[in-house]
């Protein structure tokens, strides 16, 4: 006998499946324009990072977690994650 799926359970279910796939969409357009930002830097012969930009950023985000209610070591992680990524693509564009 099949059990009846928990109707609660099932819309807290649908709405993080539409919140994961907007991360989704919102990743690949962030990293749409980081190509295009790593691009012109290899053109314009600029260093593929930027340490001050960077700390910025971090800086920012975990303020914009703390706000929200999120941990700041989680944003700061993930974020991290995200920019070592954005330079590992720089470098390549460079030819680094």
């Amino acid at each position: 006998m099949a059990e009846t799926p928990d109707p609660t359970l099932a819309g807290f279910r649908k709405s993080i499946d539409n919140i994961d796939a907007a991360l989704i969409h919102m990743l690949a357009e962030r990293f749409r324009i980081t190509q295009a930002v790593g691009e012109y830097k290899a053109r314009a012969a600029l260093p593929p990072a930027d340490p001050a930009r960077e700390a910025a950023q971090i800086a920012r985000l975990r303020a914009l977690a703390e706000d929200a209610h999120l941990d700041p070591e989680f944003s700061e992680k993930f974020i991290r994650f995200v920019i070592d990524e954005v330079i590992r693509h720089h470098e390549k564009a460079r030819g680094a």
